[in-house]
């Protein structure tokens, strides 16, 4: 598991239009974050990266529904009035990365936050990372060098906490180095008055079950070390800390990096924080570089899951799909020989594409999908191309990739382009503040005008095909019924309406749900080719056992000698 952020979090962009926010959204997307939003004063309507902007937190909220963390790339003048909106908004973590924000600008936050029960990082944080599963904010600097550096706490990992930016990602960089996974990296902030402080951040880690130990950077100044090593000592803590202490130097009324790092009145000394952590039972090292080592080593004392492997540790990239041990198959994390008789084929494939796994309903409802794409006869393209392959005494691979080559735009692809145009659909009933139908409407005479054609409704065969209304029928039994699905019956309405009915298809039902189920168009395609190749295979069989090699396949004029009808 981590704290703060991971794959599930929906988050938005305060200052999304921005050239830092920009760029800092392109890193957080690459890295896998699930950004839904942006918000810039005066630029609702626009989109950057493909993600819709709009002009406040409330109207991101209303138009998409809730959303877990802000994070704000706005200049410091500007952070308390953003930080607020988004908190009155009902966002519960707010994500401060600016730095020179005003201490009272920082304190009325803090009110907003208790008054809301919310939560902020920051300010003058680089904000949090958990490798493999999501960043918010700027550690890492970009997606590819974020993946090499830190290691994915599974099957678990040590928490970060740092009081400096820069050596949040050193630490985090050289713990990968030594070998140990991370669950979490969490740059706290180094101004006098933050949001979640050391204290917080080691309670979030002490509840995270994936999370074996805590690493402190801690820096002089404030009294966050010490409450952390009283927690210690009341066993609030009880998990492994193990700590380095900066500015060991610096002298009283000194300022060391950060405006929260001066020592006053005695109180904040390297020395106190070290007696203090040592003390309480905390494992504090001399010099940073010592760190890495004492964190493996006490791993290793504990047993710890935390620790790679000599091989995991020489990898040069990563995969976050399947991982293979001697007498071990764990897909995304499951054993597949304990998924084996208890995870449904459909909800394997939605396990193995998105990484978790579905409710038994979306489970049955994607056994639905499967079975409705599984064959369509010897007339479709891919069923044509794999026999007529077939028939040069080709390998049964060979025959089969012919037919999965052939699906493409006008062959199984109307499933990733009729959700995609449904979504435009229902942005702009949004967007337009007008009913779906009424968006349909307006976007159906557009493409009517450029000479182009709704995909995934009407069909060559089927005036009524019946897979559709089965799959929705299984959709509702799964409770799955989102914008993708209305902007479907909206656009039959349209063409109903017209005097034109054009009833949707198995692909257009199929992109409809899988997009309201919540799974990314890029794989819908696929989704097809997985459904049609057992299909494929009977084909390809079929022809080399009963057929002539060579022959003319006829596309239309062929009979049916099969089973007579017969119920499931």
């Amino acid at each position: 598991m981590a704290i703060l952020i991971d794959e599930t979090k929906r988050v938005l962009v305060q200052g999304m239009t921005g050239r830092e926010g920009q760029a800092r959204t392109r890193l957080m997307r690459e890295y896998g974050t699930n950004v839904v939003a942006g918000v810039t004063p005066g630029k609702g309507g626009q989109s950057v990266l493909g993600v819709p902007v709009f002009n406040t937190p409330h109207e991101a909220v209303d138009a998409l529904g809730a959303i877990d963390i802000s994070v704000l790339f706005v200049p410091a003048a500007g952070v308390k009035d953003a930080a607020i909106a988004a908190i009155e908004a009902g966002i519960k973590l707010t994500v401060l990365v600016p730095d020179r924000v005003p201490v009272w600008d920082a304190m009325e936050i803090a009110a907003a936050a208790r008054a809301n029960g919310a939560r902020f990082l920051g300010p003058n944080t680089l904000g949090v990372l958990s490798p493999g599963r999501g960043v918010v904010g700027m550690i890492g600097g970009r997606a590819e060098s974020a993946r090499q550096w830190f290691k994915p706490g599974m099957p678990a990992g040590v928490g970060i906490i740092s009081r400096s930016g820069g050596m949040a990602s050193s630490t985090g960089y050289y713990l990968g180095q030594a070998g140990v996974r991370i669950s979490t990296i969490a740059h706290i902030g180094g101004d006098a008055v933050l949001g979640i402080r050391i204290p917080e951040a080691a309670l979030m880690f002490e509840a995270d079950p994936m999370t074996e130990a805590i690493v402190i950077f801690g820096e002089i100044g404030s009294t966050q070390e010490e409450e952390l090593a009283a927690l210690i000592v009341s066993r609030a803590i009880t998990k492994p800390v193990i700590a380095y202490i900066g500015g060991k130097a610096a002298k009283e009324g000194t300022r060391f990096s950060h405006a929260g790092a001066i020592i006053e009145g005695g109180r904040g000394t390297h020395a106190g924080k070290v007696k203090a952590l040592r003390e309480a039972g905390a494992t504090v090292v001399d010099a940073f570089g010592e760190l890495p080592s004492a964190v493996a080593e006490i791993l290793r004392k504990i047993k710890g899951k935390s620790l790679m492997s000599e091989s995991e540790k020489n990898a040069v990239w990563q995969t976050a799909i399947t991982q293979i041990e001697p007498n071990r198959v764990a897909v995304r994390g499951y054993d597949i020989a304990d998924l084996m008789g208890k995870a449904s084929f459909g909800s394997a494939v939605h396990l193995i594409l998105t990484g978790s796994l579905p409710s038994p309903a979306i489970g049955r409802l994607m056994d639905g999908i499967l079975v409705a794409s599984i064959d369509h006869g010897a007339t479709p393209p891919s069923a044509l191309a794999a026999r007529t392959v077939a028939s040069t005494g080709a390998s049964l691979s060979a025959a089969v990739a012919a037919g999965i080559m052939s699906i493409n735009r006008h062959h199984g692809g109307a499933i990733e382009d009729c959700a995609r145009q449904l979504k435009l659909i229902a942005d702009a009933s949004v967007k337009e503040s007008i009913s779906m139908q009424g968006a349909a409407s307006k976007y159906l005479a557009s493409i009517k005008e450029a000479g182009e054609r709704m995909p995934g409704f009407g069909h060559r065969y089927h005036t009524n095909d019946p897979r559709t209304a089965r799959l929705f029928e299984l959709a509702r039994e799964a409770g799955v019924d989102g914008v993708h699905m209305q902007a479907a019956r909206a656009v039959e309405a349209c063409f109903a309406a017209a005097k034109k009915p054009l009833p949707m298809n198995v692909d257009g039902a199929i992109g409809a749900i899988l997009a309201d189920i919540g799974l990314n168009p890029a794989v819908f395609n696929g989704i097809f080719m997985i459904a049609r190749t057992p299909g494929l295979v009977a084909h390809v069989v079929e022809e080399q056992s009963r057929e002539k090699p060579m022959r003319r396949i006829d596309p239309v004029n062929h009979g049916y000698d099969g089973p007579a009808a017969r119920s499931a």
